[in-house]
């Protein structure tokens, strides 16, 4: 009787499989970052984000889901005209398109080593794109911390395949995508 009832007691003691939790970003401390060749140099540029939805599972992560939503209005291409350019209506039309949108579809791997597979929306065109992901503690938080994390997101998209092809001439196809997420544990 006695070793069933410590058998009981240690299982109520071991830490349940949470499942997925809510996150929210810290928008401040966050960023979308993007390099493009203008005139074959190397410029950077950034853009805000408006919300995101993340659902993350830290001990599965394929069961985590991310909604992402940009504003492209507010995006900054480096310098005045470079950011006017791209806000075009040959580039990135944000005023026929004011946000880009990206939703995971699947997500691979581990928090040190992922791939998040999903849709990204640009000038009304959806196409499939794959980041590759990587998930720390943010600095100064204990080791068991679970409830603020830093996600790094990368990869890259061709412009062209968004319709966004304006000034070909001048600024390449390619497009390296950074982005650095700071999320917190959403306690409501």
């Amino acid at each position: 009787m006695l070793r069933t009832l410590i058998l009981i007691f240690a299982l109520f003691a071991l830490p349940l499989h949470a499942g997925p939790e809510n996150y929210r970003l810290d928008v401040a401390r966050s960023s979308v970052n993007f390099n493009y060749l203008l005139d074959g140099v190397e410029k950077s540029g950034s853009m805000p984000v408006t919300s995101a939805d993340l659902l993350i599972d830290l001990d599965n992560v394929p069961t985590s889901r991310v909604l992402v939503t940009l504003n492209a209005r507010a995006a900054r291409a480096g310098f005045i005209f470079a950011t006017e350019a791209m806000k075009s209506r040959s580039v990135l039309d944000t005023a026929r398109f004011p946000e880009i949108h990206f939703r995971s579809t699947r997500i691979r791997g581990t928090l040190r080593d992922a791939t998040v597979e999903g849709n990204l929306t640009v000038r009304g065109v959806t196409r499939p794109v794959t980041l590759d992901a990587r998930l720390f503690r943010q600095r100064g938080t204990a080791v068991t911390d679970r409830s603020n994390l830093l996600i790094e997101l990368t990869g890259s998209i061709n412009r062209a395949s968004f319709g966004a092809d304006g000034y070909k001439a001048l600024v390449g196809d390619h497009i390296k995508l950074r982005i650095v997420a700071r999320i917190m544990k959403d306690i409501r």
